[in-house]
């Protein structure tokens, strides 16, 4: 009996009382995913995200047009920061005057650095290079192929313009920072793409470009299921390449999305987030032709 009596009170005596024991780390906040933003954070991910543009050519026919451009992005979470990238697109154009063709875009390759300033503060960098195999580039394009390639620019809101610049090697640095709280996303982004000229002299004047493209988003979760998102983006050339100096509507473009998106837990490790959102033109020339972009975007983390 004293045995027993001493074991217990050994036992008592040694043991972590409930209140001492380290309480388990709380889960992250939810994050509001942009629309064509890069996400401020880290992950496993494959990603299949597709613009559906619908325009009409500026004639008195009026003829409409349409170009689907899908990229498929997968990334890799090395580390808790860090995290490469590599990402493909294939434009389908069917403009309103002249041929209807299928376009393969740059490859892109880069990597994101994920900074957690406090739990509710991201700082993301991201380093992007462009490989300039894309079609519809070189001296002698083939003019639907070439055309297609370009279609993608408007469809992807101008935010991918390194995937569709086929003549020229690009390398992107970006920055983002989100603040992220009690179901609230407000994030910023920018990025400059520097682009050079490594073929297509005969039909590209430019040797060297450079550009910006920078953007707000907004999210809310409405149910921890369920979150509305927005983005305002913003591009522009920040030197003027003679395409520019030509037309100047062709400086810069704004445009605007919105729309809902579902996050649904498959497993322990996987979550899918697939959304659907409407974009629209602010100014030239998207706003002259009626561009009216969906975009669907299918998240899977792991």
């Amino acid at each position: 009996m004293r045995t027993w009596f001493l074991v217990v009170a050994a036992g008592a005596l040694f043991s972590v009382p409930a209140w001492a024991q380290e309480a388990p780390p709380a889960p992250p906040p939810p994050y509001s995913l942009p629309w064509q933003l890069r996400p401020a954070a880290v992950a496993t991910v494959v990603r299949s995200d597709t613009a559906m543009a619908f325009y009409s050519a500026p004639d008195p026919g009026n003829e409409s047009g349409t170009t689907i451009a899908t990229t498929l992005l997968g990334a890799y979470k090395l580390t808790p920061a860090f995290a490469p990238v590599v990402r493909v697109g294939l434009v389908s154009n069917s403009p309103p005057v002249g041929d209807s063709a299928q376009t393969f875009a740059n490859p892109i390759v880069g990597g994101t650095y994920l900074l957690n300033l406090n739990p509710s503060m991201r700082l993301a960098l991201f380093l992007g290079l462009s490989i300039p195999v894309g079609m519809g580039g070189g001296n002698d394009p083939d003019p639907a192929e070439a055309m297609a390639t370009a279609s993608g620019v408007l469809a992807r809101s101008s935010m991918d313009n390194a995937m569709f610049a086929v003549n020229d090697f690009t390398v992107f640095p970006g920055v983002g920072f989100a603040f992220v709280h009690s179901g609230f996303t407000a994030q910023v982004e920018a990025t400059v793409l520097q682009l050079t000229r490594v073929r297509g002299e005969d039909v590209q004047p430019d040797d060297s470009k450079t550009n910006l493209t920078s953007g707000i988003h907004l999210g809310y979760f409405v149910i921890p299921q369920v979150s509305i998102g927005a983005d305002l983006r913003y591009q522009r050339w920040l030197s003027t390449p003679k395409f520019v100096d030509a037309d100047d509507t062709r400086r810069d473009v704004a445009t605007v999305a919105v729309g809902p998106r579902v996050h649904l837990k498959l497993s322990d490790a996987m979550w899918i987030r697939p959304g659907i959102g409407y974009a629209r033109g602010l100014d030239e020339p998207m706003s002259d032709l009626g561009y009216d972009v969906v975009q669907i975007d299918v998240p899977v983390q792991f």
